[in-house]
């Protein structure tokens, strides 16, 4: 039996109802919690009230960032800029303070200094699969973050984190390899990667799928973690989840309902209390 991971759904699903909505409704209260993620394909902002339900969320496809390396500077900083205003504009608030990410074995303050630039402080930098870690409140697991150029594994043992390292492979490969096999450009094969609902996507790239299953089972082979969850923009392509949970026929593979949400709800979770506690406050080890 699977762990149930319904009350997180449930958030997700919330954070995708209004995702890039800017009607205005009005926040009562100083209590909510702002995380920005910064990934390779895309940049979200997400606001929660203080019970941890999404109020506003944003957004934006991008190419600013590759593998945890800002390369578009001034690029980053003006949607991170652009999000934060059309969040306190549909809140009607003024967002000062945000918890940000990085993925493992990147320098955090990349994203610091980008979300400084956009005007706010930056009260906590955490990891990302560990953002995740902390959200589900872990004893004896791994998180998998499956982002656009990056492929982020976290271990948790006695509700400590043991282990966090990255890849270098994710949505983007995935991408080229589609782009490689059809003859097309990157854009139109990210466009197609996106769209696809027929499963003819999942075809030519399983490889690459199994890939990123192989580089997962190196790292947690010591550790026999009973659950994984996995998280990520990329579980959303079609037949992911099933090519990814054959590669670990005796691990229960949890895949949360919106998966591209995951990591930027947790982000904004995030905090010095209680749910970061599971979280080596020493470093990442």
């Amino acid at each position: 039996m699977k762990p149930d991971i319904t009350a997180v759904n449930q958030l997700l699903n919330e954070a995708s109802a209004i995702v890039n909505d800017d009607t205005v409704v009005p926040y009562e209260g100083n209590d909510y919690k702002v995380g920005i993620d910064l990934g390779t394909a895309d940049i979200q902002t997400i606001i929660l009230d203080g019970n941890n339900h999404p109020v506003a969320c944003y957004l934006d496809w991008s190419d600013v960032v590759r593998d945890g390396v800002v390369v578009d500077y001034f690029g980053a900083c003006q949607i991170v800029k652009q999000q934060l205003q059309r969040a306190n504009q549909r809140l009607g608030i003024n967002i000062e303070q945000a918890v940000t990410s990085f993925p493992p074995g990147t320098d955090s303050r990349i994203s610091v200094n980008v979300v400084e630039a956009a005007g706010i402080e930056v009260t906590d930098v955490v990891d990302e699969p560990c953002s995740v870690a902390a959200l589900l409140q872990l004893d004896h697991a791994a998180v998998v973050d499956i982002g656009g150029g990056t492929t982020g594994t976290a271990i948790i043992e006695k509700g400590r984190v043991v282990k966090s390292v990255d890849d270098p492979t994710g949505g983007h490969h995935i991408t080229l390899t589609l782009a490689g096999h059809n003859g097309l450009n990157y854009e139109e094969a990210e466009l197609i990667k996106r769209q696809d609902k027929s499963g003819d996507v999942l075809q030519v790239v399983r490889p690459v799928i199994q890939k990123m299953a192989d580089l997962v089972k190196a790292h947690i082979a010591e550790h026999a973690p009973p659950v994984i969850y996995v998280t990520g923009g990329c579980c959303a392509l079609h037949g992911f989840a099933q090519v990814f949970s054959n590669e670990f026929p005796d691990i229960q593979v949890v895949i949360p309902s919106q998966p591209i949400y995951l990591t930027p709800l947790a982000i904004a979770a995030f905090s010095t209390t209680e749910t970061a506690q599971l979280v080596n406050r020493g470093g990442y080890v």
